[in-house]
C-alpha cells in the first residue's frame, strides 16, 4: 500500500468513525515488530506495520488503524487516551477497533531454541535461553532435566 492510499484511508476511516479530521501524517514502518501501529505523542502522526495488511488483510488493518485513531483523538482532546483508561475502552469499544493485533512474528522469532523434558515425569519445556541442567530442576516433581532439542 502507498504512503498517500494510506492517508486517504486514515483520513475517511477518522470522519466516518470519530466524526473528526486527522490532519497529521499515517505512514508505513518496516522497523515495527510485533505491534500493529503506534502512536506518536509528540508529533501526533500514526505509524503501521506493514505486516498487518501482508499477513492478515484489509480488515484487520482497519482494526489497527481504529486503536490508533482512538489514542489520537483522546490524547488532543484531553482525556485518557492510554490503554488503561476507561475513555479509551470506552471509544475503542464504540469503532470496533481492535484491542489486540493478531501474532506478527516469523516463525523463527516465535518458536522455542531449546527443548527439555523432565526424566522422572516427562513434562517438556519450551525455552528461548539455554538452562543450566545441573542449577535447574521440573518445577512439577524436582526431577533432573535433559536436553532433547536444541
Amino acid at each position: 500500500m502507498e504512503e498517500k492510499e494510506l492517508q486517504v484511508l486514515v483520513e475517511n476511516i477518522s470522519i466516518e468513525f470519530f466524526g473528526k479530521p486527522f490532519v497529521h501524517i499515517a505512514r508505513m514502518n518496516q522497523r515495527l515488530r510485533t505491534t500493529g501501529g503506534r502512536y506518536l505523542l509528540q508529533t501526533h502522526d500514526l505509524e503501521f506495520n506493514p505486516r498487518v495488511l501482508e499477513r492478515y488483510g484489509m480488515e484487520e488493518l482497519i482494526g489497527v488503524i481504529k486503536h490508533e485513531l482512538c489514542h489520537y483523538h483522546l490524547h488532543i482532546e484531553g482525556k485518557g487516551y492510554q490503554h488503561k483508561d476507561e475513555d479509551f475502552k470506552l471509544l475503542l469499544k464504540e469503532t470496533g477497533g481492535n484491542r489486540y493485533v493478531k501474532d506478527l512474528r516469523n516463525e523463527t522469532e516465535a518458536r522455542p531454541n531449546y527443548i527439555y523434558h523432565c526424566k522422572e515425569c516427562q513434562y517438556k519445556y519450551l525455552r528461548k535461553r539455554k538452562l543450566n541442567t545441573r542449577k535447574y530442576v521440573c518445577g512439577h516433581c524436582r526431577g533432573k532435566l535433559a536436553l532433547v532439542r536444541s
